[in-house]
């Protein structure tokens, strides 16, 4: 744990028991220059912080121009109904998750204009040998209350890596976990209330929320124990203005080289990679 931390955490509620948090009330931030979920001030975990593995963020992944020109391209296609208040445009096979049966449907590519969004992708490690499926963009709106609720994505049929694009305005990932596990706290040193003789601290992981904050046109890769052990949502609170997020999934294992599905893997890489395609 480094010495001192770069982030600033913004203030949170007046102070409450995590059980009692209200929905979308995260008691811990992500700082990603340190890789650390740091306790916000008056939660009772305020100068404690723990190791937040599996979360890459970059801002300003695109620029403004860029960003426009995409929105008008999205705008120009249907959006539809979907669940909270939510709009979406897929671009993947068509899925049953509950009886793992896929097939390529209506499916015919990514759309154009994300060629050059996955291009970029490449200029990144932790990305490396990164080849999407599956595009799902996301229409949020205050107006409609729209939000997402805590869940994981699918990894019968998804890999590791969910990579998602944040446009139009600021949001706020909120991370929570219902392992009966315990998380180890260290102290932050940001507090002079706590002494850095101070032992560590075991709380339980389902007390624990941890903020990842999202500026506009940032990527975030969510991936190990952030993709598999943490549920992610956004609530209603953090929608202030319009926000379009794109996902982008990769194949699981199953559908990868070596896989059992392997063939149907290559298939539909191939067509998702000719980046022809319009919203199924």
């Amino acid at each position: 744990i480094r010495d001192s931390l770069s982030c600033t955490i913004p203030p949170s509620t007046p102070f409450l028991s995590p059980l009692l948090f209200p929905q979308g009330e995260d008691n811990f931030t992500y700082c990603p220059a340190t890789g650390l979920a740091v306790g916000n001030e008056h939660s009772e975990f305020a100068g404690w912080a723990f190791p937040f593995p599996g979360v890459f963020l970059t801002e300003e992944f695109i620029s403004e121009d860029e960003e426009s020109e995409i929105v008008e391209l999205m705008d120009q296609d249907d959006w539809k109904p979907s669940q909270s208040g939510r709009k979406k445009q897929d671009y993947g096979p068509k899925v049953n998750f509950k009886k793992q049966r896929l097939k390529a449907g209506s499916f015919i590519g990514l759309p154009s204009f994300s060629k050059k969004i996955v291009t970029q992708m490449k200029d990144y490690s932790v990305l490396d040998g990164f080849l999407p499926v599956e595009q799902c963009n996301l229409d949020y709106v205050p107006e409609r209350g729209s939000a997402i609720d805590p869940h994981f994505d699918d990894w019968w049929l998804w890999g590791e890596r969910l990579v998602s694009l944040n446009l139009l305005s600021k949001t706020v990932l909120s991370m929570s976990c219902d392992s009966e596990d315990s998380i180890q706290l260290f102290p932050s040193f940001s507090k002079q209330r706590i002494s850095c003789t101070s032992s560590p601290r075991l709380v339980p992981s389902k007390e624990v929320t941890v903020a990842i904050h999202l500026p506009r046109r940032s990527l975030v890769v969510l991936y190990g124990d952030a993709r598999y052990k943490w549920k992610h949502a956004i609530y209603r609170k953090h929608i202030e203005h319009r926000r379009i997020c794109v996902t982008f999934r990769e194949l699981s294992a199953e559908f990868s080289t070596g896989g059992r599905h392997e063939e149907l893997g290559k298939e539909l890489l191939g067509t998702a990679l000719s980046f022809q395609g319009r919203p199924v």
